[in-house]
């Protein structure tokens, strides 16, 4: 896969690349990074990208002519068919399955605005906006950044076990169950028996318990959205009951 940053500072957003996962899946070829500034494609003897805005107000805007050119470069470097995505405050919220939607794409570029954001004549070019959620950061970058280390987990050898990804908190629309490691008893706390007992069926049952109960806690607004069979509806009732028990 291939994913072009146009950026006003690439050197930050090439830092995604030199570790972690990312870094596996560009040593596995599964990844390629590349970054382009936008003051490589400004009219302005000093490289100037920004300009005051119509109307007045506070801030400045960037320019519609050096990004149009910058993701005309990139779609001419990576393909006609690459897919623009703008990282914004106003767009959609960037969720699991908006990732792993986007790492079936061949090749991505992705734009970082800057200041009050660009020309609204300029915002043609993107065919996605996604958001990292309902604030504001000083630029797209980190953003972009987090979307780059996202993908990267669907890539081809950027993870040592391939479901590691698939179990992931939202792949499922569930959030992720509890994990535990040695030891197995941890300043008085025991592992859960289950977990010990080696049988698989057990366990699958026990951690699909678990992740129905942990976004029935923490995150119930995802449970509107989903259609639980059976055996899940009873799940959930079971850790309800449980979980109810506790408290008194």
């Amino acid at each position: 896969m291939q994913i072009e940053v146009l950026t006003l500072f690439p050197e930050l957003v090439e830092q995604v690349v030199k570790f972690g996962i990312p870094r596996k899946a560009v040593e596995a070829g599964s990844l390629q990074l590349t970054t382009r500034n936008f003051r490589d494609y400004s009219e302005d003897g000093d490289r100037r990208v920004d300009d005051r805005p119509y109307g007045g107000g506070p801030g400045m805007v960037m320019e519609a002519e050096p990004l149009q050119r910058a993701v005309e470069a990139a779609k001419q470097a990576l393909g006609s068919t690459a897919k623009v995505v703008g990282l914004s405050p106003q767009g959609e919220p960037l969720t699991q399955q908006w990732v792993q939607r986007l790492a079936q794409e061949p090749a991505l570029i992705l734009l970082c605005g800057r200041y009050e954001g660009p020309d609204e004549r300029a915002m043609g070019a993107v065919d996605l906006e996604l958001s990292l959620g309902d604030f504001v950061l000083s630029g797209g970058e980190l953003a972009a950044m987090t979307l780059v280390d996202a993908v990267a987990r669907w890539l081809p050898g950027a993870i040592g076990h391939e479901q590691s990804a698939q179990n992931d908190s939202f792949s499922a629309g569930l959030l992720d169950y509890p994990h535990y490691t040695r030891p197995e008893l941890w300043r008085g706390v025991p592992v859960p028996e289950v977990l010990l007992s080696g049988d698989h069926k057990k366990v699958a049952r026990w951690r699909m318990k678990q992740a129905l109960g942990a976004t029935w806690l923490k995150r119930p607004d995802l449970l509107s959205g989903l259609k639980l069979d059976a055996e899940q509806t009873g799940l959930l009732q079971e850790f309800i009951a449980e979980s109810q028990a506790a408290r008194t």
